[in-house]
């Protein structure tokens, strides 16, 4: 019988898959991740002599174009996840942490290693633009130790939300800056294509990305707490038992059809998709904030993540073993060593200056800006959009940083943020005070809005 590698694919597709939750527990009481061990587990697979098919996008055009729509579809699937675990109301005041992440320390981090990849790498100006807007944004997808819990934790912690929200919200927000990129290829000099992008890809897009958001989040609250509401009483009077669940739709098909909706449609209103996504899992996670609805909403999207995260591990591992860290160098492993340990947190302290955190709280979201599968989407994206020079550098040195923060963040994270925990460090001085008076109910109501439980 020939041996076929797509047939033992499927088996540690499946073996990962099996393993994934009993893996993920077990590896957290010795400060381990998954991403660590699947990312290697796909690198020594790829390193057997099989004949598997090389996953490298250095030098094929379609591994570009699967590796675009498959981070694009688990960066959704994130993004949902995290705005659905999001119990604080939406408020300026609730939210004031979160603003300095992403108009100080992203700008500052795309500005740094656009810089760097210009000066130190060599790079064209439109290409270091685009290193610099892949490498910005925190992930969503692989920064699960560091998020917030599922709906109904009750549990403040500022230094977990802050980290959830400005994943939430800056994978959208580094496109501008990534169109950006793809504008700048052959340009030599401003012009009106300067006043098209600020227009068109930081104000249009931005505005129509959260409008068509709020608007989907808003209608699939509707139809979930209004239409479905009414289904009990009416099987009541048909005969049916009171007992039923509470809701007749499955939880999953509105979920995962919210969240695609408000992605196409904010594309197709020229918006960002990826903040319509987290708008629309943060609007609707404020109506009926402690129903149970969100908790069985956000199990649901967390299994597809899940699923599709396996994939994109072993995926990773694969790229590592077929060579796109060929074209690394050392000023390029030098500025992916920068970026984890200096400019994202020099430019985290620096936005977090007037935040009341204790200064510990304030290093943990400075320094746990995990980088991953938004990175590969945005340089995935970029090369299948314009003509980059130096396709392969770019990549050997994102795969570099990614691979360093999945080990440094996937090792450092659960001590550090126990650390935290410990020194209190992780609610605002002036919230832990005013808590502190509390009643333990009380204290659930100054998290959460006193809505009605389910």
């Amino acid at each position: 019988m020939e041996f076929d590698p797509r047939i033992l694919m499927f088996v540690i597709f499946g073996l990962g898959l099996i393993l994934a939750v009993t893996l993920e527990k077990w590896l957290a009481r010795f400060w381990l991740s998954l991403p660590i061990v699947y990312v290697a587990a796909g690198y020594l697979l790829y390193s057997l002599p099989m004949e598997l098919p090389n996953i490298n996008p250095t030098y094929d055009g379609f591994d570009a174009l699967a590796l675009e729509y498959v981070t694009e579809f688990i960066v959704i699937a994130s993004l949902a996840a995290a705005g659905i675990a999001i119990d604080r109301p939406v408020s300026w005041k609730n939210w004031g942490q979160i603003w300095p992440l992403l108009v100080i320390a992203m700008p500052l981090t795309i500005a740094a290693v656009a810089f760097l990849g210009w000066w130190a790498l060599g790079l064209p100006v439109a290409s270091a633009l685009l290193l610099g807007a892949a490498m910005a944004p925190t992930d969503p997808v692989l920064a699960r130790s560091v998020q917030v819990g599922p709906p109904g934790d009750n549990q403040r912690h500022d230094v977990r939300f802050s980290l959830t929200v400005e994943a939430g919200l800056n994978d959208g927000l580094a496109f501008p800056f990534t169109y950006l990129a793809i504008a700048a290829v052959g340009m030599t000099s401003l012009g009106m294509w300067t006043i098209e992008w600020i227009a068109l890809d930081l104000v249009w897009r931005i505005a129509a990305g959260v409008a068509v958001g709020w608007a989907v989040g808003r209608a699939g609250a509707w139809y979930v707490f209004e239409r479905e509401a009414d289904a009990p009483m009416k099987a009541i009077e048909e005969g049916d038992s009171a007992d039923q669940p509470k809701y007749s739709t499955s939880e999953g098909l509105i979920v995962l059809g919210t969240l695609l909706l408000a992605y196409g449609l904010a594309e197709l209103a020229e918006g960002y998709g990826f903040i319509a996504v987290f708008v629309g899992a943060v609007t609707a996670r404020q109506r009926e904030n402690r129903s149970r609805y969100h908790k069985l909403s956000h199990h649901f999207i967390d299994q597809i993540e899940q699923i599709v995260l396996v994939a994109v591990l072993f995926g990773f591992g694969a790229m590592l073993a077929s060579g796109v860290l060929a074209s690394l160098t050392c000023p390029a492993a030098l500025v992916g060593i920068a970026l984890v340990f200096a400019i994202r947190p020099l430019a985290g302290l620096l936005a977090e200056a007037h935040c009341d955190l204790p200064l510990v709280g304030k290093l943990a979201v400075a320094f746990l800006g995990v980088r991953g599968m938004g990175s590969i989407y945005y340089l995935a994206y970029g090369q299948n959009h314009a003509q980059f020079e130096g396709l392969d550098v770019l990549w050997a040195t994102a795969s570099f940083t990614i691979l360093l923060s999945i080990v440094v963040h996937g090792i450092v994270a659960g001590p550090f943020i126990a650390h935290v925990e410990r020194k209190r460090a992780h609610i605002h001085a002036g919230e832990e005070e005013e808590m502190a008076c509390l009643a333990p109910d009380d204290r659930k109501l100054a998290i959460e809005p006193a809505t009605k439980p389910e």
